[in-house]
């Protein structure tokens, strides 16, 4: 009974992270981008580094904050796009007590 409990568990905690979809931001408009984050609430964006050859750049990309982890808030973030060099988005980060105690100022 143990054994079974733990399982759903962990299933059940592991399940949304098995769920997100991934992106190649470089095949994608800018307005598609933003469209396909508003559409699904979080998405992997990913694109390939232009400084270091072969590398591959990532990031969970989200619609609001109501998205993110407790402590954390959407803040504006930029990704290259198919038809732009950044193209806004809005990713999770911790909050910072320096900026205006605890209120994410964008």
């Amino acid at each position: 009974m143990k054994r079974t409990i733990l399982t759903l568990c962990i299933v059940m905690v592991s399940f949304p992270t098995l769920a997100i979809n991934r992106y190649n931001v470089t095949t994608m408009t800018c307005a598609a981008i933003q469209q396909t984050v508003q559409r699904e609430g979080a998405a992997i964006l990913r694109w390939q580094s232009k400084r270091v050859a072969g590398l591959p750049l990532y990031n969970r990309y989200v619609r609001h904050g109501g998205f993110c982890e407790p402590g954390q808030d959407a803040k504006n973030a930029y990704v290259p796009s198919k038809d732009r060099k950044s193209c806004r988005v809005k990713e999770c980060a911790d909050y910072s007590f320096d900026d205006g105690f605890g209120i994410r100022l964008q």
